[in-house]
């Protein structure tokens, strides 16, 4: 009995929502914070006393670390909705959220928590395929094959285990 190719590709399309929405909400909750540091270009004075006087990270100067979190803030989640360099801007952002869960809002772990399954996700799962990333690997696949490179026989394009390139003989 010949089923409908639209109902055989409804798990990968809610794969690929789930991850979109993974990268979305968080990505705005970061947005929205970052906006808050700055007036323009520059930093407020209301990031400066937050990082100087509630925040107080160690190891940073107050000024570093509003600094460094406004353009982390900025930068990643824009990565993150765009969906390039997804695993790596989630790494950072999930960084920020591990930071500001030791050592600014102890008590906001169910918060933190929802903000950090959502970046584990896409850490362990990648952007899906509504991303740059999926559309650059392709092209990159493509390419690559062209070229002859890992057409030797052992497959290494193909899979995700680089140890199996080294075993197999080129």
């Amino acid at each position: 009995m010949p089923t409908c190719p639209l109902l055989q590709r409804l798990p990968a399309l809610g794969r690929d929502a789930l991850l979109l929405l993974a990268r979305v909400a968080p990505a705005a909750i970061f947005w929205q914070s970052g906006r808050t540091k700055v007036d323009g270009w520059q930093l407020n004075d209301s990031a400066l006393f937050l990082f100087a006087n509630e925040y107080r990270l160690p190891l940073l100067a107050p000024s570093s670390a509003a600094l460094l979190a406004a353009i982390a803030e900025h930068l990643l989640p824009l990565l993150l909705l765009l969906g390039l360099g997804t695993r790596l801007a989630a790494l950072g952002l999930l960084g920020m959220t591990l930071v500001i869960q030791l050592f600014v809002y102890p008590a906001a772990w169910p918060t933190h928590g929802t903000w950090a399954v959502a970046l584990l996700l896409l850490l362990s799962q990648g952007p899906g395929r509504l991303a740059l990333d999926h559309l650059l690997s392709g092209y990159w696949r493509k390419r690559l094959a062209a070229e002859g490179v890992g057409s030797s026989g052992n497959g290494c394009i193909e899979h995700a285990d680089p140890e199996q390139c080294l075993r197999t003989p080129q």
